[in-house]
């Protein structure tokens, strides 16, 4: 039986979810009867086992596989991934390389612009650069379009994203979100229905086996799926979503295309917006979260794979 180490925690703003993650990863490896240890790396980065300090390679002594139960910042960027491929121990999820092309939002859209995904029009602001003078928020507009959604280049959870319909919040959405992050996507804001959707490699013979389409419905006519409203179970998410077959269609074929032209490893979920029957890609997420609400081991349960089993698929597929 593989001994276990799950990493949870980390310093990026997803610290919660990330400790909310690796809890129900550790509960389901015991159930699986799998010998694991929780290793949480706090917020300052430090590798904590039983309450104790200690360097990354004491910590990783003796274990077959490391679970990265990380988000964000350290987690999904590659920093880890490198550390684990360096040290050559097998661990879930995408590789180092992958990891930092999906992290970095405008770097996945590079990526995929050969491929003829249709996507938000957007333009990239450093803070460097961006004076925030009004004729530059008008050029925004004017280029972009009426409405528009600002969000970190580098960061998930919805952290940081923001609807703006004018210029006054423009204004104050840039000053906002620039005392915090140093790069920003603006995009495009396309008023749809959302979506997402998983994909599971090596499952039920399949390479890249995809998941049920789950649409999602903020609460209260809200403009987007915010950090908030992910976790407080108030967002109503619909599995199968209601689209219609050619819909669908594309949204798999999509989410599968996205998972293998990035070069996701083991899982990946896909974020789009649906409008007009045109389906368009919005970022994908190569460490879904794992908790009570995430919405990826909900996809799962649909098609008759519980959360514990889809743990144990995960770690017998952990490779370096």
């Amino acid at each position: 039986m593989k001994r276990v180490a799950v990493l949870r925690g980390g310093p990026s703003d997803e610290y919660a979810v990330s400790m909310q993650t690796g809890r129900g990863v550790l509960e389901a490896l015991q159930q699986l009867e799998y010998p694991s240890k929780d290793i949480v790396i706090t917020k300052r980065g430090e590798w904590l086992e039983d309450g104790y300090v200690k360097q990354p390679e004491r910590a990783l002594e003796a274990i077959d596989v490391v679970f990265v139960a990380l988000h964000g910042t350290y987690g999904e960027d590659g920093q880890i991934q490198r550390i684990l491929e360096r040290k050559l121990v097998p661990f879930t999820g995408s590789r180092a390389l992958p990891s930092a092309i999906a992290f970095n939002k405008e770097l996945t859209k590079h990526t995929l612009l050969p491929h003829g995904i249709r996507m938000p029009k957007h333009r990239k602001l450093r803070r460097v650069d961006f004076t925030g003078t009004e004729s530059e928020r008008a050029l925004l507009f004017a280029e972009i379009g009426p409405e528009l959604f600002i969000k970190p280049v580098a960061s998930g959870s919805s952290f940081g994203a923001r609807y703006v319909p004018n210029d006054e919040i423009l204004q104050i959405a840039l000053q906002d979100i620039f005392t915090q992050y140093e790069q920003v996507l603006v995009e495009e804001y396309i008023r749809g229905r959302e979506a997402t959707v998983g994909v599971l490699s090596d499952f039920r013979s399949e390479q890249s086996y995809v998941l049920p389409t789950i649409e999602v419905v903020p609460p209260n006519g809200e403009p987007f799926f915010s950090h908030e409203n992910k976790y407080n179970g108030m967002t109503q998410e619909i599995i199968p979503g209601r689209f219609s077959y050619h819909e669908k269609a594309e949204l798999s074929r999509l989410a599968a295309l996205v998972h293998n032209v990035i070069d996701c490893r083991h899982y990946s979920r896909s974020d789009f917006i649906i409008r007009d029957e045109e389906v368009y890609f919005l970022e994908v997420n190569t460490l879904p979260g794992l908790t009570n609400e995430s919405l990826f081991p909900k996809a799962a349960a649909a098609v008759g794979l519980s959360y514990t089993d889809l743990i144990g698929h995960l770690v017998e597929r952990a490779t370096w």
